[in-house]
């Protein structure tokens, strides 16, 4: 069973183009590592070391505890310690991640993700500091969970494809900008409940995922430097290929040196694809012809 699940686990790590699935391990993964952790500590009397690192890897709305630990605007987006707060954010990340990754590739997913809790983060904090409705939480008030980066999800999701229909459980099918639109109206309402600063990084998050979407749609992927900073790093942990660039004359240019007459497909430029997105937005993606398919697929590696 261990060598089973450690199979499966390494299997969506090298399986390409998979970094909704990936994020979803991540979240998970921490999810249980942290309630072993809590039971371990609690049981053995150092329940104060497990309050310790919560306290560390959660975003406090205090910019002088926030300045000890920069790390936690991105930690905060990883942890969860109720299996019902993970489960509902992994499954709404699931069911709308996925239309991303299918339309716009995965490394769009990243960069929304990423940008929706950074955008929460930063939003948690500045009204925290500002409102003086949250004045009195600043000392005491953090934040941990996904929400903010499955909101950026959902509202993208539905900007992208407002009239994509869900089956739900009890309503039948329902197009997911009204499903969005539910989503942004309930945290909005409760800002000023128990929940507060989840409620804020929810709208933030929201916002973010609007205008990741639209940018996009205008041709700017203002989320571009997520993967570039990614890139950078894994570059201090992987080995780059050494690639020996070679040049071999082709004695007729009339043909490629393979000997056909193609050139390799280019990526399609901008006004083809904002004709076909909205081709899809009004009639779906089934409605896309087998070359409409490829140019939106070449669009998005």
């Amino acid at each position: 069973m261990y060598n089973s699940i450690l199979d499966d686990f390494k299997n969506a790590w090298n399986k390409p183009n998979n970094s909704l699935v990936q994020i979803i391990i991540i979240n998970a993964a921490v999810f249980v590592t942290v309630n072993v952790l809590a039971v371990i500590l609690r049981l053995s009397g150092n329940a104060d070391i497990f309050d310790l690192i919560i306290s560390k890897l959660s975003l406090p709305s205090n910019v002088d505890r926030l300045i000890t630990q920069p790390w936690s605007l991105i930690t905060y987006f990883f942890v969860h310690q109720d299996f019902f707060h993970v489960l509902f954010n992994m499954l709404f990340l699931f069911w709308f991640g996925r239309i991303i990754m299918e339309f716009l590739g995965s490394k769009k997913v990243i960069s929304l993700y990423v940008l929706g809790g950074l955008a929460g983060g930063v939003f948690y904090i500045i009204m925290y500091n500002l409102v003086p409705f949250y004045a009195g939480g600043v000392e005491t008030s953090r934040m941990l969970g996904a929400s903010a980066g499955v909101f950026a999800m959902v509202v993208g999701a539905a900007v992208f494809m407002p009239d994509y229909t869900l089956f739900l459980l009890f309503l039948g099918p329902v197009k997911i900008k009204y499903i969005a639109l539910v989503y942004v109206l309930l945290s909005f309402f409760s800002i000023t409940g128990s929940n507060a600063g989840g409620e804020l990084a929810h709208l933030a998050g929201a916002g973010m995922g609007w205008l990741y979407i639209s940018q996009l749609k205008s041709g700017n992927d203002i989320g571009s430097w997520v993967i570039g900073f990614m890139n950078w790093v894994k570059s201090f942990f992987v080995a780059q290929p050494k690639i020996k660039v070679t040049h071999k004359a082709n004695k007729n240019p009339g043909k490629s040196a393979s000997g056909g007459s193609k050139s390799s497909p280019s990526k399609p430029d901008q006004a083809e694809i904002d004709a076909i997105l909205d081709k899809i937005s009004h009639s779906g993606y089934d409605s896309l012809s087998k070359e409409e398919k490829q140019k939106l697929f070449n669009a998005s590696k």
